[in-house]
């Protein structure tokens, strides 16, 4: 009976895994396309994304125990769940039970590749594009000062934010939000942003202007809870939304080499989309 919590989180560990690799596979089908993935469906995902990882740190302690038994160590461990807490665990009832689903802080899967194929357009071609926002800049957010890219500028409610933003953004933006609002009113309702221009360099660098410096970039949060940089995990809510940004040609600041999943700015691709039909 020593031996019955590992053999449970085992076969549990063994389960849990080919179940994920099955719901991410119907996810990727015909029926689930682009941003008309069901809610509901990557939200059971990620809840069970947590209880496999739950279940491997707890496979590894059962590992430990078992090879100190194995050596003679007769030692009563409390890393040895009890019943009441194994029951929890396999039924989803434990501590990684999602009370608030959207703002559930999850692993961000494959995140190297969730820009698939989108790319950021840079401090320099920026530049070489739009010129400079301003001459002058510091770490602190200061106004615009090229004439040519302020008179582009606009101040608009885009659905559930306001933002400040070169106008071709804006638009975008409002054409996101509205998706999701049609796809998942709940996860509507949540979204709130954390800023969006903001003219200054990129923190620890001397001239490198971040996109946010252009109105081309923002940082959204589900219930005002922001989310942890570069801890590799992120917001369920952003997963989500993640999608609907692609669609309309925004990169996720998930697949950055220092992750910063909040933030959402415009790719290279469709900043010249914009620029060659003469909206900027």
């Amino acid at each position: 009976m020593r031996y019955l919590p590992a053999i449970i989180i085992a076969v549990a560990l063994v389960v849990a895994p080919v179940i994920f690799v099955g719901l991410s596979y119907l996810l990727s089908e015909e029926d689930f396309q682009g941003s008309a993935v069901d809610s509901g469906a990557r939200i059971e995902i990620e809840m069970l994304r947590q209880q496999v990882e739950d279940l491997q740190s707890r496979m590894k302690a059962q590992e430990g125990e078992i090879a100190g038994l194995a050596a003679g160590i007769g030692r009563q461990s409390t890393l040895v769940p009890n019943a009441d807490a194994e029951d929890a665990i396999l039924r989803g009832t434990g501590p990684n039970d999602i009370i608030d689903a959207y703002a559930q802080v999850v692993l961000i899967a494959d995140r190297l590749n969730v820009n698939r194929g989108l790319e950021v357009a840079g401090s320099r071609y920026l530049q070489e594009k739009l010129g400079r926002p301003r001459e002058t800049l510091n770490d602190d957010c200061q106004p615009m000062t090229n004439q040519s890219l302020k008179s582009k500028l606009v101040l608009e409610n885009v659905g559930p934010i306001r933002v400040q933003m070169l106008k071709p953004a804006a638009e975008s933006l409002r054409r996101v939000f509205e998706n999701v609002r049609r796809a998942d009113p709940d996860l509507y309702a949540r979204i709130n942003t954390s800023g969006s221009l903001c003219v200054r360099r990129i923190r620890g660098t001397q001239s490198s202007l971040s996109t946010h410096s252009y109105g081309l970039a923002l940082d959204l949060n589900i219930d005002g809870h922001l989310d942890n940089f570069t801890d590799g995990k992120t917001q369920l809510g952003l997963t989500i939304l993640a999608d609907f940004f692609h669609e309309e040609g925004w990169v996720w600041g998930a697949g950055f080499r220092r992750e910063d999943s909040m933030h959402f700015e415009i790719s290279r691709r469709q900043l010249d989309e914009w620029l060659s039909q003469g909206m900027l």
